[in-house]
């Protein structure tokens, strides 16, 4: 096999699905994605923090091929709208500093630098790992795949035995690279000597433990730029650069180089440094290096697809991924811009998504983990219906039914956990007893109730332009919200009042949710680390 069956800009390796009445091969190349992103439908990689990744890579090669990576000449908002209008540029288009832009202009010039296994300079690979690492302590594929069993992660998708070994092919081996990139364990790893430097603790991956939101829309040239943000005025392609674009290796010695823009944020902030090792034949990986990429203390970049909370410091962190934590619970910070300084934060992207399409979709990728231990839990793959750019801003109104929508399901959601919690103690007489039997049962009942709740009143809400009437009833809501809760909290605890004891505890209990019930405007307006505080 030839040496360019590992390249990814002509090798097939990325899984799409075809809009309705299309048809191609289940796995596409750069080149191929690129010049039939209009008849893609979306992705189809089944593994949420890889198919974040492989966006995120998107992203950066749609900047590129649109020379859309810098702000000017003219309105960055209307060279995209030229896109839209025109479809990706396939041919070379050579741009004032020599550079080459257009699908065939950019992916002939740097077509060297996507080899998987080239010898010299293999795509986001150190190949000085060869020699500053033992290469008889190497991580090997099942460290490399994070769904495969591995120290003390358990194996997702099937059974893996280090004597038999299946060796992952082109696709699995690209995917899981960029798996590590953004979503890598910190701590130990392989040891790696650098100079006066030798160890083997690595710093967590950008996205560890992070969830991330992307705008989704009809097909794949849609969606690619409406994942794009505008670089600021002062970025240029010829220092926001990719990791494939730089002459020369990083220093691992030396801090992580700050991004200097959009591309370079999207692709050039990993913690951990790898290198692939392909079988005989070229054709799969048969190990792997993985170590520290830098010494220095960690940079948090920014990312324009997270949500930022706000703690009580005042300090930003991303929303942590909780596959028990639904997506409309999110949808307010998602649309809304930040209203007070403990509001979240909305991802950038957001601003500018509805701009390529009224009506699309959120997509959250993330990866349930340890933030700071190396154990994988769950993936979290959740679209959103469609949502409507200018709910909150056709609706001149100061109640902000959508944000009152999300807060009104999670206030009965804490009632009735705190009722749940209350009612169990008492009835057992025994603090250290735990609730979690009642608990799950309760929430399991009513999370999902509250989901279905949320969407059927938020497309009712108007979306006509300048509407002075949401078409939001508070009172309502509040009256749903709380019958879903006790609904479920009257089911969980009904097998134990017929006894007195048992009467009594569940009587008492249940007027938490009654005084939400009765006061919602008061429950609502109790701070929200107050609550729950209350509730453990």
């Amino acid at each position: 096999m030839s040496a360019s069956a590992s390249n990814l800009i002509d090798q097939p390796w990325i899984p799409v699905a075809w809009l309705d009445g299309k048809s191609g091969p289940s796995h596409v190349s750069l080149r191929s994605l690129f010049l039939q992103a209009r008849e893609i439908r979306a992705l189809a990689i089944p593994e949420a923090p890889a198919h974040s990744a492989v966006l995120r890579v998107l992203y950066a090669l749609t900047a590129r091929i649109t020379a859309l990576d810098e702000s000017g000449p003219g309105s960055w908002g209307d060279r995209r709208e030229q896109i839209l209008e025109q479809g990706f540029p396939e041919q070379s288009i050579e741009l004032p500093d020599g550079r080459q832009a257009g699908i065939v202009g950019y992916f002939d010039q740097w077509t060297h630098r996507f080899d998987l296994f080239d010898r010299e300079r293999p795509w986001l690979q150190d190949p000085r790992l060869l020699d500053q690492c033992d290469r008889n302590r190497t991580a090997g594929v099942h460290k490399l795949v994070m769904s495969r069993a591995a120290g003390n992660n358990h194996s997702w998708f099937g059974h893996w035995s280090h004597e038999h070994l299946v060796l992952p092919n082109l696709s699995q081996t690209a995917l899981s690279l960029l798996t590590w990139h953004y979503w890598g364990a910190p701590g130990a790893l392989s040891s790696r000597a650098v100079g006066q430097v030798s160890h083997h603790y690595a710093k967590a991956s950008p996205l560890r433990a992070a969830l991330s939101y992307h705008p989704e829309c009809d097909n794949l040239f849609l969606t690619l730029l409406a994942g794009l943000t505008p670089p600021d005025g002062d970025v240029s392609r010829q220092s926001d650069l990719c990791p494939w674009e730089r002459d020369d290796l990083p220093d691992p010695l030396e801090p992580m180089p700050e991004p200097q823009g959009p591309c370079s944020r999207l692709t050039a902030c990993s913690q951990h440094a790898l290198h692939l090792v392909p079988d005989q034949d070229r054709e799969h990986t048969a190990d792997a290096y993985i170590t520290w990429a830098y010494d220095a203390e960690r940079i948090r970049p920014e990312d324009d697809y997270l949500i930022w909370d706000i703690d009580k410091d005042g300090k930003t962190f991303p929303r942590a991924a909780r596959s028990s934590r639904s997506l409309w619970r999110d949808v307010d910070a998602l649309l809304l811009k930040q209203l007070d300084d403990s509001s979240p934060v909305q991802p950038k992207v957001m601003d500018h998504a509805f701009d390529v399409s009224q009506y699309l979709r959120v997509r959250a990728l993330g990866f349930e983990q340890d933030a700071s231990q190396a154990a994988n839990h769950q993936f979290i793959d959740s679209t959103t219906p469609v949502l409507l750019s200018r709910v909150e801003e056709d609706v001149v109104s100061a109640e902000l039914p959508v944000r009152w929508l999300r807060e009104l399901g999670e206030l009965f959601g804490e009632r009735l956990e705190q009722a749940t919690k209350e009612a169990w103690l008492t009835y057992t007489d025994d603090k250290k007893n735990d609730p979690g039997a009642w608990l799950d049962a309760a929430m399991a009942r009513y999370w999902p109730a509250a989901e279905d709740e949320f969407w059927s009143r938020f497309r009712q809400l108007s979306r006509s332009d300048g509407a002075r009437e949401p078409g939001f009833d508070f009172d309502a809501t509040c009256r749903a919200f709380g019958r879903h809760a006790l609904d479920a909290y009257e089911t969980v605890t009904d097998s134990v009042t017929r006894i007195p004891r048992g009467a009594k505890a569940v009587t008492r209990a249940k007027a938490i949710i009654l005084a939400a019930l009765k006061d919602p405007h008061k429950a609502m307006e109790q701070p929200r680390t107050k609550r729950a505080a209350k509730q453990s």
